[in-house]
Formats: C-alpha cells, sequence, structure tokens
C-alpha cells in the first residue's frame, strides 16, 4: 500500500499529540520495504493532519493521555492503516508505519487483551484469501512489454488543463493483522474491498479523497490539501505537470529512479519496481512516459511474467511482477489479455515469512475509471458531484 500514492509530505514529529492518540507499541509483521510501500499509499489519508485545529488536538490528549514513560517514536502500529477522523498524526523516520489510533477500523495490529476482546477480525476485515500462486518467468518478458507499452500510448487521456482535475476510481483491499501478545498466535486479514475515488489537480496542490470503507473518512471524504509550503515535486511525491517534465528514455528514467530512491527499500532493484507500481497505479501520466517506464520496469533484475493472475475486481489477466527477496511478497502489475491496458495491482506472500501463509492475499487493487473532470468532486460523463 506502497503500498502509494498522492503526494508525500515530510510533517514534522509532534510528540505530545502522539503519545496521547497511538496505541500500546506492537512489533512490525511487514517487511520495512512494504511498510514504506504502505506509507506512501497512505499519503493520501494522512494529509489532512497539518489542517486540523488545536482544538481538536486539546480533545485528543484529553481523551487519551500520555501513558506514564511512554516512547512516542515506538507507538505506531506497523502497517498500511487508516485512522479516526479528525486526529492528528505523525511520521515517524523514514521509511516508517503510519500510525493507528485507538478503535480505528481497518489494517491495524491489535495485542494482547484487545485482540483478546476482538474475538474475531478487526472491524471492516475479513478473512486474507490464500490463493495457488503461478510461477513468474523471463520468457516472454520482453514481447509483453511491447505489447503493454503500446497499449499505453494508444490509451492516452487528454491533458489537463489548469482548473481541471484528474479523477481515479477504484476498488482496494489492504492487510490487517490481529494478534495476541500474550499467546503470539495471529491471524491475518485483509479490509473488505472497498470503493476509493480520488480527485487531483494538475500542479499537485489540491485534492480529494472518498474511501470510507477504511474507516478513515466520512461519505463526504476530506481534502487532501497540506497546511503550508508545498514541497518540490519529485518521484515519491509526483504531479502531473512534474511528470510531463521527465525523460521518455528508458534507460535515462530507470537511471534518474534508482539514484532518487538510493537507500529506500529492501534493494534498490526492489525500490524500482515500486516507485515505477506507485507512479502507474493511481496516477495519470503521459502516455509516452507510462509507455518508458514500462519498458524501464523490464530492465530491473528480478521481474517476470506471470501469465495468469486476477485483480481485486475478479478481472483475470497477465502481470508484470517481481518478488521481494527480503519480505518474500511478490507484486504484481496486471493488464488485460487482450488489449494489454492496466487493471490493477495485487500483492501475494510467496513463502511464509512474518506470521503470513505462502499463498495470502495482503493487498489487491482493481482501477474502474481514470480521466479528467472540470470540477472537483466532479463525477466523469455526467457532470454531477459526487
Amino acid at each position: 500500500m506502497n503500498r502509494t500514492p498522492w503526494r508525500r509530505r515530510r510533517e514534522p514529529l509532534d510528540h505530545v499529540d502522539m503519545a496521547g492518540l497511538l496505541p500500546a507499541p506492537g512489533d512490525p509483521v511487514l517487511s520495512r520495504d512494504r511498510l514504506s510501500t504502505l506509507e506512501e499509499h497512505l499519503m493520501n489519508e494522512i494529509r489532512q493532519a497539518g489542517a486540523q485545529r488545536e482544538a481538536d488536538v486539546d480533545e485528543g490528549l484529553r481523551a487519551h493521555p500520555p501513558r506514564p514513560g511512554s516512547n512516542p517514536e515506538t507507538e505506531a502500529v506497523a502497517s498500511g492503516a487508516p485512522r479516526r477522523t479528525g486526529r492528528r498524526l505523525a511520521l515517524i523516520g523514514a521509511a516508517v508505519a503510519v500510525a493507528v489510533l485507538a478503535g480505528a477500523a481497518g489494517a491495524a495490529q491489535l495485542t494482547g487483551g484487545e485482540a483478546a476482546e476482538a474475538g474475531g477480525p478487526p472491524p471492516g476485515s475479513v478473512r486474507a484469501s490464500v490463493v495457488q500462486v503461478a510461477q513468474g518467468t523471463t520468457e516472454g518478458l520482453g514481447g509483453t512489454v511491447d505489447r503493454i507499452s503500446g497499449a499505453a500510448v494508444r490509451e492516452q487521456l487528454p491533458d489537463p488543463r489548469p482548473g481541471q482535475f484528474i479523477y481515479i476510481e477504484s476498488e482496494v483491499s489492504w492487510l490487517t493483522i490481529s494478534e495476541d501478545a500474550d499467546t503470539g498466535k495471529s491471524e491475518t486479514y485483509v479490509q473488505k474491498l472497498h470503493p476509493r475515488q480520488v480527485w487531483m489537480s494538475p500542479d499537485g496542490r489540491k485534492g480529494w479523497l472518498i474511501e470510507p470503507g477504511n474507516g478513515t473518512t466520512s461519505e463526504e471524504g476530506m481534502t487532501l490539501e497540506g497546511d503550508g509550503e508545498t514541497p518540490e515535486p519529485s518521484l515519491n511525491a509526483p504531479s502531473y505537470d512534474y511528470l510531463k517534465t521527465l525523460t521518455t528514455d528508458p534507460d535515462v528514467l530507470l537511471k534518474k529512479i534508482y539514484e532518487e530512491t538510493e537507500g529506500q527499500g529492501n534493494s534498490p532493484d526492489q525500490q524500482a519496481f515500486t516507485t515505477i507500481g506507485d507512479l502507474v497505479m493511481e496516477q495519470l501520466l503521459p502516455a509516452e512516459l507510462t509507455s518508458a517506464l514500462y519498458r524501464a520496469a523490464a530492465k530491473i533484475p528480478g521481474v517476470v511474467v506471470v501469465k495468469d493472475t486476477t485483480d481485486a475486481a475478479g478481472r483475470h489477466g497477465i502481470a508484470i511482477a517481481r518478488t521481494d527477496e527480503t519480505s518474500g511478497d511478490r507484486t504484481e502489475w496486471i493488464f488485460d489479455p487482450k488489449t494489454f491496458s492496466y487493471l490493477g495491482e495485487r500483492t501475494v506472500q510467496m513463502r511464509d515469512a512474518e506470521g503470513i501463509k505462502a499463498g495470502t492475499v495482503i493487498g489487491h487493487t482493481a482501477i474502474t475509471e481514470r480521466a479528467v473532470v472540470d470540477g472537483m468532486k466532479e463525477l466523469p460523463g455526467s457532470g454531477s458531484r459526487a
């Protein structure tokens, strides 16, 4: 989750707020690279943190006073997780997990008595499915990427003008871990599949998110506009205007990706693959850039073709995939087997690791609409508002 994703902002630590809002510490259950992916995916949801009023903070501190001797920097739950609306959060370090507020629905790790009292899946979650995983192969990789790249060029959408918005609609589901710290027993769940709608301005300064299914927003959604100066765009904080400036030479582009993501993730190769996947999943890219990104991905060691997989909507497709050597999870970019258009992404555990069984589907997305609209919260085609 990326996990990836709107725009990544650097936000200051707020130790007082964190001490009052975070649950008891829990040990991470995902790899550092996976945490980074999910963090980037969920940067969309935490954009509202800077816009919360001090009155909300004071209320939170009164409701959840700091525990004596607690260390705020360790009080983050290691998972991609939604949080309670109206509470401030902070990021911890460079590749940290998103903090989860007590009682919030979604991807959280429950510990001790909380897990025992839960007696089942966390709210809004279901048991993660375990599937028979098809092995990948490098045979036919070049030809498959050629067809995918050609389809990307043919599917070019209108160039969004100033004042318009990029609209992405998808179905998503992310990992949830429920663990009893007393017994050490854990169960793997995922969020129930739910819709997600995002509006983004071409310059990256305005946006809106509607995703009530993960427990982080109301039915009306929330703003993605941050508080203060907008950071310079980058591969980890892209806007459409920024993406238009990137080279479409696959070799030069891949070199730039390796250089800008140096030191991130479990390995340079895996982080390069993750960065490209984040760019193509929930963004609108110039067609030639999309094509170049796929061609660049094919040059990353360990990338394979998976001949049959399914997205979150149950659509079968062919995938470009790579397995993280450290965590053992494989990220698959799924494409229609006939048109080679992008369908979505799936992450599946390839070996038993960190309490997650091999074959467990720990992330699922399906893009159902990608369009340019004239106004914030406007829906494609009708001109109506969400």
